[in-house]
């Protein structure tokens, strides 16, 4: 229990679901756990429970909304601005909308939150961990990502919207964003990986609108825990077993293949300047 003491873990998503598990475990594997949320009740509760749970160490939340571009350069900021260095980066936040909407960026929602924040915050991160050995990034993906093809020409859904075909390509985003890291990355020392965490049963979905969260709420009857589900988020953090290990898709803790599609050098390489370009950040 002792494997992450004095590490420093920044996550998103860490208020519910299986980035609520994943930071109670690192945390108290002895990590200090630095996380984003965007509700300040729900943040604080969190906090208060790790406090509770882990009081080895000051752990600490950042808030906003990381759909907006101007929130995750700010959060960005002010964590690197705090910390000295970071080991373990896990971008969790995300979503599934029913019905398309439209950030003040000018960008699809689900691409904002799901892709956009791994990206940016990741970039505006990468330099502490450098300063740290060994350090992690551990990205959320999805099997969702199965069937998905990126259209670099509509990449904000304007032509026909679909909530959980545009999540499915977020998904597949995830992993190429993944994979275009880990080559930039190669020589620092810093690994890169992104996970499968299964179906499970968390909030996720509950405000999609419309059919979409009735149709989730009824499968979370068959859907994994979110201990469950935390399982492969926590192994990538901390397991001495993915040491020095990179560019992989993982699921219940073993390596494997994602889709064709998500295995493009082309389009991993494409997606980064573009999303580059959009941020105005990276390296």
């Amino acid at each position: 229990m002792n494997s992450m003491r004095d590490k420093v873990v920044v996550i998103t998503g860490a208020t519910s679901g299986i980035g609520e598990v994943a930071a109670d475990h690192l945390a108290q594997a002895g990590a200090r756990i630095v996380f984003v949320a965007r509700d300040h009740e729900r943040g604080e509760k969190t906090r208060r429970h790790l406090q509770a749970v882990a009081g080895h160490a000051d752990h600490t939340a950042y808030y906003g909304d990381l759909s907006r571009l101007a929130d995750m350069k700010r959060i960005a900021t002010e964590i690197a601005q705090a910390e000295t260095h970071i080991d373990v980066l896990i971008n969790n936040a995300g979503a599934m909308f029913s019905s398309r909407q439209v950030t003040e960026d000018g960008l699809e929602k689900t691409f904002a939150l799901n892709h956009m924040s791994y990206f940016v915050i990741t970039n505006m991160l990468v330099e502490r961990m450098k300063a740290t050995p060994g350090a992690r990034i551990v990205s959320t993906a999805s099997d969702a990502h199965s069937g998905a093809k990126l259209n670099f020409d509509d990449l904000q859904s304007e032509r026909g919207y679909s909530g959980f075909p545009v999540y499915g390509r977020s998904k597949l985003m995830n992993i190429l964003f993944t994979r275009e890291l880990a080559r930039r990355l190669t020589g620092s020392g810093i690994t890169a990986n992104c996970l499968h965490p299964g179906f499970v049963n968390t909030r996720f979905g509950d405000q999609s609108g419309g059919l979409t969260s009735f149709a989730i709420r009824g499968a979370k009857n068959f859907a994994l825990s979110p201990e469950q589900g935390a399982q492969t988020i926590i192994y990538l953090a901390s397991s001495p077993e993915v040491e020095g290990k990179t560019g992989g898709y993982y699921h219940k803790n073993k390596l494997t293949t994602p889709s064709r599609a998500a295995q493009s050098d082309a389009d991993a390489k494409r997606l980064w300047d573009v999303s580059a370009k959009i941020a105005g950040v990276g390296f």
